[in-house]
């Protein structure tokens, strides 16, 4: 069964394909860089966890006054994926002659 690919979780994708090691996805973060709530964000994290997209762990570094993060970082098969993903849907929107308007 393939990932569905709503415009919500294209851009959760987004978010995590452009994380780097320096710049982990977290929670939060991916809510406000995606625009989304996360009423939305969180249950998109965890269908991709179950499909084996997504793995994530929590912060080890001292967070005083706040609690620890959850970092989500794509497994191999699922950055693979989200590309072939996002650029099976670029090429269709091409084919269909459709800009860049409303996501990518």
């Amino acid at each position: 069964m393939a990932t569905r690919l709503t415009k919500p979780t294209i851009a959760v994708l987004e978010v995590l394909l452009a994380a780097t090691a320096e710049a982990p996805a977290w929670g939060l973060s991916i809510c406000a860089q995606a625009d989304l709530g996360s009423g939305t964000v969180y249950p998109i994290l965890d269908r991709l966890t179950q499909r084996g997209w997504l793995t994530s762990r929590d912060e080890t570094d001292p967070h005083p006054g706040r609690p620890p993060r959850r970092y989500y970082e794509l497994t191999g098969t699922g950055r693979s994926e989200a590309r072939a993903a996002l650029d099976a849907r670029a090429a269709r929107r091409r084919t269909l002659g459709l800009g860049l308007a409303g996501g990518h």
